[in-house]
């Protein structure tokens, strides 16, 4: 009996290493099940084919390992998913559960445990449609491990171990008791969601080269202006050693790492934007990776390999925040964790008008529900009030300057050599008391203002699908008609707003001319027709920008032309000329730029008769 008995254990023996010599060589797994084809998380792989649709090694014939006492299935099973393969054969079906507030709708699935939807409840498409930042198939999160051919988290199953409310709680299981865990958690009236991983026992299976937090995101089209969209979309990250926001971008392909620690990144679109941030210990570094997309429907790709802090075990205890909502300033800001620097509002003073001024009085306006054209009207009533010295001091100036035109036209005549003539102006600008800079020096301090609002109105969401007028929407450009054909530099439809405000450019620029007089135009007869084309060039520049801005430059312009008739009706020439003549007859005080002028010409000539003196 004995001897019988361990004949029947050999036989056992020999009949499960014939099994499993037959799944190591005749039963390979196909091409799609390689390790580095199923390795989706692999930023290389993703670089040959990021348009192409992820897949998992979870999709993989789990219909047959329905019998978990099945042991050619088992077997097989764990060649496939290792340590992990009992609680992927249990559960072959994906699951999907749903956490909701005011301002989010979640879908988080149970292949990977992560986000597969994400709608913004408050906001639509251009087209009308919900507004999704992640959809099925746009993202893949993960965290890198070593699990027979699994590379990533992403395509483990995740079993429900609690669900309460706007919680949700979801492990990875292996066969030896070791665990990830998921804690969600989705705080009311918030768009940021607390994501909190940790790991037991897990630490020999992320001891890999690559186990690394990775996240790929394949960016939603929202906006009208697709071209305009993906221009204005960015990869953004904070580092900690300066608290300084990176950021960059290209329209074909570009990649950057971070050196250094960083609590944030961010895969800013035009006007929302998707966030995972560290809120206990800071990633150790990333390698980011953006590219832009020609498919239908997608606008950018990007990607980031993230290093994360890990245990003195080695296991994962790492609290996530992230965000997924719009570019508003003030809510961006409410975090106070620097995601307000992801709205382009411009640098130095640039940034300073913006978010000192001029978006202070944006959201002030805003308070009273007035329709968004309106705010625009006021603002740019408001700006040209306070800037409305400046503008009388340089109409002023170009009085004085017409007035001495005649007397600058007998100089033109008298001398020959321009640089007697050049110092016989500048001792008349001196005699009468005019500055040949007063008309241009109000207008370049107004230039930062004019700059700065070119950034503010397209980064701005609440113009988004606003309407006014004939715009339906002031955050694109507000076509009246659209071409059968593309005009290069300029499109394939007419934006009235645009049109409108080069007309009125072309205007202004006209009776500039003719407030400043032919005395320029003389030394430069270019520059009369020269100045023309700047307008023009902007109509093919703005016409495809957003509505928002063209009608606020417009309105600029015909709140300029009401002041300029109200300064002409204030400032009599006769008295301007009876003035000068006056000074002209008492003592004369050279001023500190015209002494520099004289010193400079005086250099000049000094220069030159010591090159005639050498020719000689």
């Amino acid at each position: 009996m004995n001897t019988k008995l361990d004949l029947n254990t050999i036989i056992g023996f020999l009949l499960v290493g014939a099994i499993i010599v037959y799944i190591t060589v005749f039963d390979q797994p196909s091409k799609t099940a390689d390790p580095a084809a199923a390795n989706t998380n692999d930023t290389t792989i993703v670089k040959e084919k990021a348009a192409e649709a992820p897949e998992t090694v979870a999709a993989m014939d789990t219909a047959d390992f329905t019998e978990t006492n099945d042991t050619l299935a088992y077997l097989k099973a764990v060649s496939l998913y290792g340590p992990f393969a009992k609680q992927m054969m249990t559960q072959a079906e994906t699951q999907y559960f749903e956490l909701e507030n005011d301002k989010l709708r979640l879908k988080i699935s149970s292949l990977g445990g992560q986000i597969v939807e994400a709608q913004l409840k408050k906001y639509q498409t251009y087209d009308s449609l919900p507004l999704h930042l992640l959809d099925q198939g746009n993202s893949n999160f993960g965290f890198g491990i070593q699990a027979g051919q699994i590379r990533s988290t992403a395509q483990l199953q995740f079993k429900v171990l609690e669900q309460s409310g706007n919680q949700l709680k979801l492990a990875a299981l292996t066969d030896d008791g070791a665990q990830m865990v998921y804690q969600y958690n989705l705080p009311e009236d918030e768009y940021r969601l607390d994501l909190k991983v940790e790991t037991e026992g897990m630490s020999s299976l992320l001891a890999g080269a690559e186990s690394n937090l990775i996240w790929e995101l394949k960016s939603l089209r929202h906006e009208k202006n697709k071209k305009n969209e993906i221009q204005s979309s960015e990869m953004m990250y904070r580092l900690l050693e300066d608290l300084e926001v990176e950021s960059f971008n290209s329209t074909s392909e570009d990649e950057e790492s971070a050196e250094g620690k960083l609590d944030w990144f961010a895969y800013r679109q035009q006007f929302f934007t998707s966030i995972l941030q560290s809120r206990g210990e800071p990633f150790i570094g990333a390698d980011f990776r953006i590219a832009s997309l020609d498919e239908e429907g997608f606008t950018k790709y990007y990607a980031a390999n993230v290093k994360y802090p890990k245990t003195g075990t080695g296991d994962i205890d790492l609290p996530l925040g992230i965000y997924l909502g719009p570019n508003k300033y003030e809510i961006l800001d409410s975090y106070e964790e620097g995601f307000e620097e992801l709205i382009p509002l411009g640098w130095g003073i640039l940034g300073w008008i913006n978010r000192g001024i001029v978006l202070n009085v944006f959201m002030f306006l805003e308070d009273y529900g007035l329709n968004y054209g309106l705010v625009i009207l006021i603002i740019a009533l408001l700006i040209k009030m306070v800037l409305f010295p400046l503008t009388y001091s340089s109409y002023r100036s170009m009085a004085k300057m017409r007035v001495l035109k005649p007397e600058i036209d007998e100089l033109g005549e008298k001398y020959d050599d321009p640089m007697k003539k050049q110092q016989a102006t500048l001792e008349l600008y001196n005699k009468a008391g005019v500055s040949p800079l007063g008309g241009c020096l109000p207008m370049l301090l107004q230039f930062p203002i004019l700059i700065a609002l070119f950034r503010f109105f397209p980064a701005s969401i609440e113009l988004r699908q606003q309407p006014f007028l004939w715009a339906t929407d002031l955050s694109t450009y507000d076509s009246i008609y659209d071409l059968p054909f593309d005009i290069p530099f300029y499109g394939d439809h007419v934006s009235l707003f645009t049109l409108l405000m080069t007309v009125s450019t072309l205007i202004y620029t006209y009776m500039n001319q003719q407030l400043t007089g032919s005395a320029q135009n003389q030394q430069f007869p270019q520059m009369k027709y020269i100045i023309y084309f700047m307008p023009i060039m902007f109509l093919g520049v703005f016409n495809s920008y957003a509505a928002g801005l063209s009608y606020y430059y417009f309105v600029a312009n015909m709140i300029t032309f009401g002041q300029q008739f109200a300064i002409r009706a204030f400032i009599d020439e006769d008295k301007i000329r009876a003035k000068i003549a006056k000074r002209k007859e008492g003592p004369q005080k050279e001023n500190r730029f015209m002494r520099r002028m004289r010193e400079v010409q005086e250099q000049q000539q000094e220069q030159g008769n010591r090159q005639q003196r050498r020719k000689k």
